[in-house]
């Protein structure tokens, strides 16, 4: 396996890459799929669809590593346009809808998360988790996941999404509340 901490060995395998090597190719497709999967399932509805993402963003990359400049992480760059790819992938599907509502309705919220008392959600494993924010709408999942993990403000949400700081708070409000009623639910089945 590549050192992806070493900017030589970035360059090398950036350069087989372009060069088109199919090894080298691979090599870097390998070195990151776990991950990028991870990333695009937070986003898609199934796994069929987390990797029709990740396969496009993935041809992004391929198309854009030209343009790496060698600056900050590798894998941090391989991840902005997969998450970019994700974001696009579900604005341009049909059923992909915001919430709006009116911009004050939520200005109130805390917006850090979930609240101290949902400790139980974050000792679930992982896959549950992801298994749930996949029944949320596409447009709460969408803002939820760009909040939350990705770390974006409302306002680059926003922008992003071409909606309003209110609809971005709403959506994600909307999508805490959904969540926790699928988290009770889960927990309820898991009793039975």
């Amino acid at each position: 396996m590549i050192d992806f901490s070493n900017n030589a060995n970035i360059e090398k395998l950036i350069k087989a890459c372009i060069r088109g090597e199919k090894k080298y190719q691979k090599i870097l497709y390998q070195s990151f799929y776990g991950k990028m999967l991870a990333v695009c399932m937070r986003y898609a509805a199934d796994i069929n669809e987390a990797q029709d993402i990740l396969h496009d963003g993935y041809i992004k990359v391929f198309n854009k590593l030209k343009s790496f400049e060698y600056k900050g992480s590798f894998e941090g760059w391989i991840r902005r346009i997969i998450v970019n790819n994700a974001i696009d992938y579900v604005r341009n599907k049909r059923d992909f809808v915001i919430s709006i509502s009116d911009d004050n309705t939520f200005n109130n919220l805390k917006d850090n998360s979930f609240d101290n008392n949902d400790e139980q959600l974050i000792k679930m494993k992982a896959e549950i988790i992801i298994k749930l924010i996949q029944k949320l709408s596409p447009a709460y999942r969408t803002v939820f996941n760009m909040y939350v993990i990705e770390e974006y403000s409302h306002k680059e949400i926003a922008e992003e999404l071409n909606i309003s700081i209110g609809t971005s708070k709403s959506n994600f409000a909307k999508a805490k509340l959904k969540l926790k009623l699928l988290f009770e639910q889960y927990n309820i089945e898991k009793r039975d």
